[in-house]
């Protein structure tokens, strides 16, 4: 069984498969708009000194999230 965490927990290098996700319906539409749905690979490529924002490999693309939209991303 793979360990379930928010995709704000990973470190730069580490991949995720998402299988959940949360929030309000706007942000939630906004990030599947960007192709962030269940199933999707994602690679946490590097993070801000502070850890905010994140930057990611989704999809052949990156994607800049904040740490927040990040908390409500949950990878396997």
């Amino acid at each position: 069984m793979s360990v379930r965490r928010a995709l704000s927990d990973l470190e730069a290098g580490a991949r995720g498969r998402v299988v959940e996700m949360s929030g309000d319906g706007e942000a939630l539409k906004r990030l599947m708009d960007m192709g962030l749905i269940r199933g999707t690979t994602v690679e946490v490529v590097r993070r801000a000194p502070l850890g905010d924002p994140i930057e990611v490999r989704l999809r052949g693309f990156m994607l800049t999230l904040r740490r927040t939209e990040a908390e409500h991303i949950t990878v396997e």
